[in-house]
């Protein structure tokens, strides 16, 4: 059991580690300076949720290794993240467009956490979820406002939505490891979620003035650590220094 739980937990500690690390990439250009803030805020948070997972994820481990050994010394196919998470943050409304569907199923994937049998987990989700609430209404008004504004910038998030929607299946797909934990009330099935997640994504979107991709092939892999080519890239910039000077402190 404690194999299956570390995995489950590293799983999602690399989901936020990665898109906080992608979010960080706009640091200093976002489109306004109120914006460049809230992108960098929503970052940390990100960050900082991976690092109570890995934190978790050391204890359960119990082989003396700390938060910076999961983020900076395993490999790409070590990884466990969505492969949503790794996408390159492209124009604003690609950004937008990747973390509201993320955000929606983090809302609802901490909503039913907070009921975990594993106490630290659901300690976990009851603090992230506080988070995810703002989350998730930052870019469902950004969507909103983006897709129901301009010629432009509607064709740009139609855009995003079709290139990103291809990525979002496997937030909604479950492997043996997901059916064991919550075999145990330790986790959470993504299947569960599929029809909420829809629901709230749709609603969105036709305030929007958007439609929803049809047809769509679905990219799966990430959970198994398949991923784009982009993961290697994003890990070499942000592993170069500890890798290369491990016994470095600050």
């Amino acid at each position: 059991m404690t194999n299956d739980l570390l995995k489950y937990v590293l799983r999602r500690a690399d989901s936020e580690l990665v898109l906080g690390h992608r979010m960080s990439e706009w640091c200093g250009h976002g489109p306004e300076l109120e914006e460049d803030i809230a992108l960098i805020n929503i970052s940390l948070d990100h960050l900082g949720q991976s690092r109570s997972l890995y934190q978790y994820a050391a204890a359960v481990d119990g082989e003396a290794k700390t938060e910076d050994h999961y983020a900076f010394q395993r490999n790409e196919r070590d990884f466990g993240n969505f492969l949503i998470c790794e996408l390159p943050n492209g124009h604003y409304g690609n950004t937008i467009a990747r973390s509201f569907f993320y955000d929606v199923h983090s809302l609802l994937f901490y909503e039913r956490l907070v009921h975990s049998a594993d106490k630290t987990l659901a300690a976990i989700a009851e603090k992230s979820l506080k988070e995810v609430k703002y989350h998730f209404r930052h870019s469902a008004e950004w969507v909103i406002r983006l897709g129901d504004g301009t010629e432009e910038s509607h064709a740009k998030m139609q855009e995003a939505i079709d290139e990103i929607w291809t990525y979002t299946g496997e937030l909604l797909t479950d492997d043996e490891l997901d059916i064991e934990m919550n075999k145990q009330g330790i986790g959470v099935l993504n299947s569960s979620l599929k029809d909420a997640w829809y629901n709230k994504v749709e609603a969105v979107l036709n305030e929007a003035t958007l439609k929803i991709p049809e047809g769509a092939y679905f990219q799966t892999g990430g959970k198994s650590g398949i991923h784009t080519e982009h993961l290697g890239y994003l890990l070499a910039e942000m592993q170069y220094l500890p890798r290369q000077h491990p016994e470095a402190t600050w």
